[in-house]
């Protein structure tokens, strides 16, 4: 079961909802968090440990300059502009590679070669017994966000309780961490901005047909809008965290508030199991 922690724009309390509803599942499931903001991952603040790592790479293309006949085929083939072909070498801007290999395949004097660029590194951590934390960090000027998620994924076990801090927005890194997920749970807050926002990852989740509910965060019980919005698409409003200084805080500080209040504990853990019944599962 993958339950992914979305939100349409960063700052709405998607990292605040992942990491307590994860602490509060754990005590009666095997839970994996996994960190798939990967530009801006922070869901390893709240946990002590010492993580193993794992560096992920993106092939990029190596030029043999002896073999290249500075023909243009690669640079002609290449519509993202990562190979320019001059008169007298070949410029390569590796940053807008694409990683497609298909300018390996088309020189015709075999000058090129695919080798192994750093596009970051993933975390793998067990704060506690029955809770393991997985992150992705993209490395500082690559592009290769979906490639970190993607070696993200490749350590989930689909018979644990997988929650997904998901990217914010609908980019492909949205996209690449929502479309195997059971479930959506969205982040919004009670502003024009919250709802604006709020529309485009449901519009996602529509696509790749996945159920869906909405979490109000700093919300002053006076959500018209919002709740106009949820009424009119039938998205369930699972909790309400009120705007209240406290929490902010005690999550400022790298607390856990459902791992220092019952009464949030219980709370998270009435929401994750209103997630699991929406999707049919226990």
């Amino acid at each position: 079961m993958q339950i992914a922690i979305a939100s349409g724009k960063g700052g709405t309390g998607k990292t605040t909802v992942a990491v307590n509803l994860a602490l509060a599942l754990s005590t009666s499931h095997e839970v994996t968090l996994a960190d798939c903001d990967v530009e801006e991952p922070n869901c390893h603040l709240f946990f002590s440990g010492h993580p193993d790592e794992e560096i992920v790479t993106n092939p990029v293309p190596e030029i043999d300059t002896d073999a290249c006949t500075l023909c243009g085929t690669c640079g002609s083939f290449c519509r993202y502009g990562a190979l320019i072909v001059l008169t007298d070498r070949v410029l390569q801007y590796p940053q807008l590679c694409h990683s497609c290999g298909g300018c390996e395949i088309v020189c015709p004097t075999g000058a090129i070669s695919m080798r192994p660029e750093k596009a970051g590194v993933v975390h793998i951590s067990k704060p506690k017994p029955s809770l393991s934390l997985i992150s992705g960090t993209l490395e500082e000027g690559s592009i290769h966000t979906t490639t970190v998620i993607k070696a993200v994924r490749r350590h989930l076990l689909r018979e644990n309780l997988v929650l997904l801090d998901a990217p914010p927005g609908s980019s492909c890194a949205a996209m690449e961490t929502l479309k195997d997920c059971d479930f959506c749970l969205m982040v919004t807050e009670p502003t024009p901005f919250g709802l604006h926002d709020l529309t485009l990852i449901h519009e996602v989740t529509e696509i790749f047909n996945i159920p869906t509910a909405v979490v109000i965060n700093r919300s002053d019980e006076k959500n018209n809008d919002v709740d106009m919005y949820c009424t009119a698409h039938n998205l369930p409003v699972l909790m309400r965290i009120p705007f209240d200084r406290t929490i902010a805080l005690m999550q400022g500080s790298g607390e856990i508030i459902s791992g220092q209040d019952p009464v949030w504990r219980e709370r998270f853990v009435r929401l994750g199991l209103q997630c699991l019944a929406l999707t049919g599962a226990r």
